[in-house]
């Protein structure tokens, strides 16, 4: 496979399609795009993060950045840090959710958000054309070690006017943690004694980036935290990335809320709190917008990626973001996903209404979803073409093309979307069975057929 370039940055597998020359090279395009200014570095606890990192921080002192690197954090962390210094912009070196052999480069700007189109575009452009600004001896920047960075962050998420350590300790919560050996490893357990949960059972947080099971907090892949969940009698189960921005939650049962309910229970106590509107992508569930409804408020959705939901939050001023893969944005601490913010506000929650998990999980509708795809060289039709086919057999229904086409029926949806990297067009679909969601997928594959 070769390196994948996309405006937020690069991703590869190291030794091969990711290397210290691709490294570096995009390193300096951005490092020049900035036109220097300090940049804040962090990274997750992969094997090869270190040696990353070393050529991360020297290729942006080439081009003259001043580099606080703050090592293993949790990419919200480096959000934080990027508000915190009012630098220039951040990179954590992270390959998210894939397997230990990949590595990345993920880019913000001095907002603390990942780069948008125009943006990445720039930079990109300037890694095509080599063109990069590298200075002399007396010109280079300077590298400046931090690690109090977490705890900055901790504070923060305490200090929100609806996040109270002392009614959480109150209910003395038990809380199994799987961090996956990731960049959650410390940042999780040390939130939760922060909160004052002083049972915290703990699988997998050792920060050696040795992953145990693959690394996307999937149902297939959580079993041994359902397990620890039962057999501690814990009152939740919290699951991170290997970068601790997405969280998956595990009920008092030891039964998965599903990664799509990390994001509609934030929004359920956020909206509970501060009237406002909500958004996600897409291709997320539709509980997020039962949950709104709930509350007379609205949903707004955008195309799929975490910079086009923090777009849609900030265009219609929403209280609360998110995407189903178990994101939570809460704009009062920064416009990222954040797991860590996401466990505070959900042990918050049940500490107010004294529900157990499985209880509140119970509280919520349930929806079931199905992901599938079309080869498109068993049509010989592109993607387009196959795109606008579906959009106008459904234009009764008045479709969504802001990215692909998403047709919503009374009883569910199906969202199409072209694959950037393959002649295939994925099809998601969702219903209040999974065999529902199944069949919508099948009713459109059955009309492109």
């Amino acid at each position: 496979m070769a390196l994948m370039i996309s405006v937020s940055g690069i991703r590869g597998i190291f030794g091969t399609d990711l290397n210290p020359e691709n490294l570096a090279r995009f390193t300096a395009a951005y490092g020049t795009w900035l036109k220097g200014g300090t940049v804040v570095l962090g990274r997750d606890s992969r094997v090869t993060g270190q040696i990353c990192e070393d050529i991360v921080a020297s290729t942006l002192m080439s081009v003259g950045c001043d580099v606080i690197k703050v090592g293993i954090v949790p990419t919200p962390t480096v959000a934080m840090g990027v508000l915190r210094h009012k630098a220039a912009g951040g990179i954590i070196i992270s390959a998210s959710h894939n397997p230990a052999q990949w590595n990345a480069l993920k880019l913000l700007n001095e907002k603390s958000e990942f780069l948008d189109a125009d943006q990445g575009k720039k930079v990109i452009e300037i890694a095509e054309s080599g063109k990069f600004d590298y200075k002399s001896y007396e010109g280079i920047g300077n590298l400046i070690e931090s690690d109090d960075l977490l705890e900055y962050h901790i504070e923060e998420i305490l200090a929100l006017p609806y996040i109270d350590a002392d009614t959480i300790a109150k209910e003395d919560f038990s809380v199994a943690v799987d961090a996956v050996n990731g960049a959650g490893s410390e940042a999780v357990p040390r939130l939760l004694e922060r909160l004052g949960v002083n049972k915290v059972h703990k699988i997998h947080c050792t920060p050696n980036g040795l992953f145990p099971h693959n690394p996307e907090p999937l149902p297939e892949h959580l079993t041994e935290i359902c397990g620890l969940v039962k057999e501690s009698g814990a009152d939740l189960g919290v699951v991170t990335d290997p970068d601790a921005d997405r969280l998956a939650l595990v009920d008092n049962n030891g039964d998965l809320f599903g990664e799509e309910y990390t994001q509609a229970s934030a929004f359920d106590f956020i909206l509970s709190k501060t009237p406002g509107a909500c958004a996600t992508n897409l291709s997320s569930s539709r509980v997020s917008d039962d949950v709104a409804a709930k509350y007379g408020q609205i949903c707004h959705r955008s195309a799929v990626g975490e910079i086009n939901v923090v777009k849609a939050m900030q265009e219609h001023d929403a209280v609360i973001g998110g995407e189903g893969n178990g994101g939570v944005i809460c704009p009062d601490l920064h416009y990222g996903r954040d797991s860590l913010v996401g466990i505070a506000i959900m042990l918050q929650m049940l500490a107010e209404k004294k529900m157990s998990s499985a209880d509140y999980r119970a509280t919520l509708p349930d929806y079931y979803m199905s992901k599938s795809k079309i080869q498109l060289d068993d049509l010989g039709k592109d993607a387009d073409e196959v795109l606008k086919f579906v959009k106008d057999h459904y234009s009764n229904l008045k479709p969504n093309t802001i990215d692909g086409v998403k047709i919503d029926f009374a009883e569910g949806w199906v969202h199409l979307r072209k694959s950037n990297t393959e002649p295939i067009i994925r099809i998601y679909s969702e219903g209040k069975t999974p065999e529902a969601a199944q069949g919508f997928a099948n009713k459109i594959k059955d009309l492109i057929n």
